[in-house]
């Protein structure tokens, strides 16, 4: 498993998932370090379908490890435009490089301005210190 980093470039929801801005209106979406963590081993995520209209703080996916089936939270909301497909035969990634090969979905964003909720990296490493 990697080591434990938040990466400055991204923006963090309070339920360990972040979001990586690529333009004005699209993000990729991925879950923390500390949700991979704690989560243990990764063996399979259920990705949604290309197309699908996820909201920002509600459930999108699930990932399962071998210590349970957790439920991935929106950050922002959207449409899936993007399913990180090798997932499906490589969950690991997950574990492995969260914020890189390890990302689970690409979204058109429907209300950018969500973007004003979320952490910076330090703001998110003093809601887990806190935690």
């Amino acid at each position: 498993m990697s080591e434990a980093n938040y990466p400055d470039d991204l923006l963090y929801h309070d339920q360990h998932d972040w979001a990586r801005l690529e333009g004005d209106d699209h993000a990729v979406l991925g879950i923390t370090w500390y949700a991979q963590d704690s989560l243990g081993e990764v063996v399979f995520f259920e990705a949604p379908e290309v197309g699908k209209e996820i909201q920002k703080d509600a459930s999108y996916a699930e990932v399962e490890s071998v210590k349970a089936v957790s439920d991935v939270i929106a950050p922002l909301s959207g449409e899936i435009v993007e399913v990180n497909d090798t997932l499906e035969d490589s969950p690991e990634k997950i574990n492995e490089d969260p914020y890189g090969e390890g990302w689970l979905v690409k979204v058109k964003l429907s209300s950018p301005d969500e973007t004003g909720t979320l952490h910076d990296a330090a703001e998110y490493r003093k809601l887990l210190e806190n935690a």
